[in-house]
């Protein structure tokens, strides 16, 4: 819109002083501007312009609102494994865009670090990889801010939110470092650090409050503005709530069905999943969050070993909400899995010498939480005297499962693929369960339902051209996102050809979808595929032995601008893939260790080098 000082009241000068802040101006803005002008005129007593509306039309009224109004950009930076960060990341930078705040969102690894020294509010936050690494996505800026090439910092404000697991040794180790670092180079904090465990809604939106308020206590927010933007958004409660992580989604499950054939020593189950109605959408590469219960069984053990009556009611949140003590410990609290902090709460609960013991002695609390459970915990320790509500303050939250996808949406309307191994084994005299794999492949029929929840992950897309040779790696279920990657290729007749590299331990029992891959590789959607059965010759081979035995033909994708992508255990062959395509670069591309190391650095800020592993 222009205005004219032909068809307009306004005089020249005030025109152009118009044009020149409209444009500036967001839709929140004009909705209060024009809700001002209303206001004001139907309470003016004359018919004589609000003085406070002619004012703000003169010149030097303007250059006053002009000030006022200036904000400092916040620039938000996220290092993110699983999708956590990143969705909390763009969550916090709505909220902040809603209060006319200036926003960079950015991927740390897509953001040039250079342009830190100009930055004026930073909000960093990072997952915890691996035995206290950053992200993937985090590497090339972790490396940068921890080298002397990260400039001073003095005019830096910033706060972090770190996401981790408690149960490891290097719990939210890099959001620490990110936090120390930024301080060492001059940074100010805006906000405490934050260090969140499996369980991080609560604690994530107390940072982000906490965040929220010291910037606009600092800017000397329009609280009225506020208001008014915030009266203009629909009302939620009027409207269904979107299906997410915090209202999951219950899915009824249409198939269940064992993978493995018979005298396995696996069980990998196929789960088909209906999302009609819930309006959730994912693209390959994407997870499944799952909600899980505990087995019935367990919770009645517990239960019993503590003298607790299953009746009595506890509170479930902050908010005080009571539930009975035995639906409590089935679908919210987590009591599978032991953790220092645990440990440490429960030792002040009781008082134990024994265990305040155990728990300053590094290495034997790290071999007394390795298989065990709370029912081992109570048992060990003589803890029975504790009573059920204490006890339930210091459990932390059942945490969500989350699981790649293996089906494309295209291809299946409505529907959502899973693969999921069961995990079963014994340890100090009991045998053991994974708690969702568990409820799964033994307490789950078609017709039941899981609690579900899409979780993004940017961080392991297909090329956005089609013609991009892609290169699959993955053992086990990690096979799963490259089912989905197929199925939505074959949907849109992608033209690039594509390569399979899959391990498992026997042919003829484990070969995970083997009619599938046959099937596409017959009418050229999957264009090679290698596997490797470990347990079939004499000498184990995994898929890092077939990837040397083609290494030219490997080497030759790469320079043809393959993007490779690994899915699977990360300790072993996650780790041992990576070592294997360093191999590749320096024996067929004759390149130092140096030089190898970079290219596939190079790869990963292409984007042609992705990983999901766990």
């Amino acid at each position: 819109m222009q205005f004219q000082v032909m068809n307009s009241p306004f005089k020249q000068e005030q025109a152009e002083l118009l044009n020149q802040v409209l444009p500036t101006m967001t839709e929140n803005q004009k909705i209060w501007l024009s809700g001002y002008l209303a206001s004001s005129q139907s309470t003016a007593s004359t018919a004589t312009a609000d003085p406070a509306v002619q004012n703000a039309l003169e010149p030097e009224a303007f250059s006053q609102n002009a000030v006022q109004n200036t904000t400092r950009e916040v620039t938000i930076l996220f290092g993110s494994h699983t999708g956590n960060c990143e969705a909390l990341a763009g969550e916090m930078s709505q909220k902040l865009e809603q209060q006319d705040y200036k926003v960079t969102l950015s991927m740390m690894d897509d953001f040039k670090p250079k342009a830190l020294k100009k930055v004026e509010d930073l909000l960093i936050l990072t997952s915890t990889h691996g035995d206290g690494d950053p992200p993937d996505n985090a590497m090339a800026f972790y490396d940068f801010l921890h080298s002397k090439r990260a400039p001073e910092l003095e005019d830096l404000r910033y706060s972090v939110l770190a996401l981790g697991d408690s149960s490891y040794e290097f719990y939210c180790q890099t959001g620490k470092e990110f936090d120390k670092r930024l301080e060492e180079l001059g940074g100010k904090r805006i906000y405490p650090r934050v260090d969140c465990d499996l369980d991080f809604e609560e604690p994530a939106e107390e940072w982000v409050e906490g965040v929220l308020a010291t910037l606009n206590n600092s800017k000397e927010v329009n609280r009225e503005d506020e208001r008014a933007s915030q009266s203009e958004r629909p009302d939620a409660s009027t409207n269904q709530p979107a299906y997410s992580r915090t209202n999951p989604f219950k899915a009824e499950i249409l198939e269940n069905l064992n993978l493995n054939g018979r005298g396995s020593n696996k069980e990998t189950r196929h789960l088909e999943l209906d999302l009609e109605g819930s309006d959730l959408e994912f693209e390959p590469g994407d997870s499944l969050g799952i909600f899980p219960e505990n087995d019935s069984v367990l919770v009645n053990q517990l239960i019993e070993v503590m003298k607790w009556d299953p009746e009595d009611l506890v509170p479930v949140n902050k908010q005080g909400e009571l539930r009975p003590l035995r639906e409590a410990l089935t679908s919210t609290f987590e009591i599978t899995g032991l953790t220092k902090p645990l440990l440490e709460k429960v030792a002040q609960l009781s008082a134990n010498e024994e265990l305040n013991k155990l728990i300053v002695d590094q290495e034997e609390l790290k071999a007394y939480l390795y298989g065990r459970d709370l029912i081992d915990l109570v048992q060990d320790f003589g803890l029975r005297d504790v009573p059920a509500e204490e006890f339930i303050k210091i459990l932390r939250k059942i945490p969500p499962r989350l699981y790649s996808i293996a089906s494309s949406l295209q291809a299946n309307p409505d529907e959502v693929h899973l693969t999921i191994g069961a995990l079963r084994y014994d340890a100090h005299g009991r045998e053991r369960t994974g708690v969702c794999s568990g409820q799964c492949t033994e307490r789950s029929q078609p017709g039941d339902v899981l609690s579900v929840f899409i979780q993004r992950n940017s961080n392991f897309k297909l090329p956005e051209n089609l013609d991009t040779p892609v290169i699959m790696i993955g053992a086990g279920t990690g096979v799963a996102p490259y089912r989905a990657f197929l199925e939505e290729r074959e949907e849109i007749n992608a033209e690039g050809d594509t390569w399979l590299f899959f391990g498992e331990q026997h042919f003829v029992t484990d070969f995970l979808y083997q009619v599938e891959w046959q099937k596409w590789l017959k009418e050229g959607v999957l264009s090679r595929a290698d596997v490797a059965f470990s347990r079939d010759t004499s000498e184990k081979v995994y898929v890092q032995h077939r990837m040397l035995e083609k290494s030219r033909d490997l080497y030759q994708w790469l320079q043809e601008g393959a993007a490779v992508y690994v899915c699977g255990d990360e300790k072993y062959m996650a780790k041992d893939v990576e070592t294997t395509l360093l191999t590749i670069l320096e024996q067929e591309g004759n390149m130092s260790q140096e030089e190898a190391e970079a290219y596939l650095v190079e790869m990963r800020k292409q984007k042609r080098y992705q990983r999901d592993v766990y």
